[in-house]
């Protein structure tokens, strides 16, 4: 006899339509209350969430383990949680985009700096093919607080230097809401370990010419006590990121985006 659940033969279930990658260091105070959040969001289909915990020092993955253990849900039915040395926000989103089978990709930051109530202004443009990437902008939210004032002229030049290095009109590169059509980040990948990861996506992006949209967000700025960890270093990082892809070959990635058209993995008219 044939076993049905042999390794080859199960039915794969069919993809969700979004998947949200949570990248998590030492957020214990917040994390259950951003999976609460996501719970609380209504989708016609479940969502995927990949919590990637980054070798946090505190209790975030055990918060993690007792929410799921505590919830029956759909949303603890279809959430993953990966543990991982700490290497960096971005080697933790990797981890989560590999492992990702959403046809849209989210990242929401474990720290509630972002609202999860904003996510379906933002995959709602790729979920309708009328974007294939789009960017929570704190700035068109004229409601928001800034950041520490370094951090928010900062985020200021990062975004100056992109549209200046890359012919782009973005109004906040640096934000951590940045939202992908899935087949198209799980195909490009990218190599930066820490924040720098971001820059790095949004060059490749644009030297593909695929338009990033954005659509404004809420943001509440947490500060050091709470656990705020970007610092004036990873602004220098990002600029030197930009322009260290404004001039390298990125000839693997045009060959990525022509395989992807060809198989009719992406919309065509979502790119600019």
């Amino acid at each position: 006899m044939v076993d049905p659940d042999a390794p080859g033969l199960r039915e794969e279930p069919p993809a969700p339509a979004l998947s949200v990658i949570v990248p998590m260091y030492n957020e214990e105070a917040t994390v259950v209350e951003v999976l609460e959040q996501l719970a609380a969001l209504r989708f016609p289909d479940p969502l995927e969430v990949l919590v990637v915990d980054d070798g946090s020092r505190d209790a975030s993955a055990a918060r993690v383990r007792a929410w799921l253990a505590e919830n029956r849900g759909a949303l603890a039915r279809h959430t993953r949680l990966f543990q991982k040395p700490n290497g960096g926000k971005g080697s933790a989103v990797r981890l989560g985009v590999e492992h990702s089978r959403g046809r849209v990709l989210i990242v929401q930051d474990a720290d509630l700096e972002y609202d999860p109530g904003d996510i379906p202004a933002c995959v709602n443009p790729i979920l309708q093919n009328q974007a294939l990437v789009v960017y929570g902008s704190r700035l068109r939210n004229r409601a928001n607080r800034h950041s520490y004032r370094r951090y928010y002229w900062g985020g200021v030049a990062v975004t100056w230097a992109c549209n200046l290095l890359y012919g782009a009109r973005l109004t906040d590169e640096p934000t951590g809401y940045k939202a992908f059509q899935g087949d198209l980040l799980r195909a490009l990948s990218f190599a930066g370990d820490s924040f720098e990861w971001e820059p790095e996506i949004t060059a490749r992006l644009l030297r593909l010419d695929i338009a990033i949209h954005e659509v404004p967000v809420s943001y509440r700025p947490r500060g050091f006590a709470e656990g705020k960890k970007i610092s004036w270093r990873d602004g220098v990082q990002a600029l030197t990121t930009l322009l260290a892809w404004r001039w390298c070959s990125n000839a693997g990635d045009q060959q990525k985006l022509t395989c992807l058209k060809r198989e009719g993995k992406i919309q065509i008219a979502g790119a600019g």
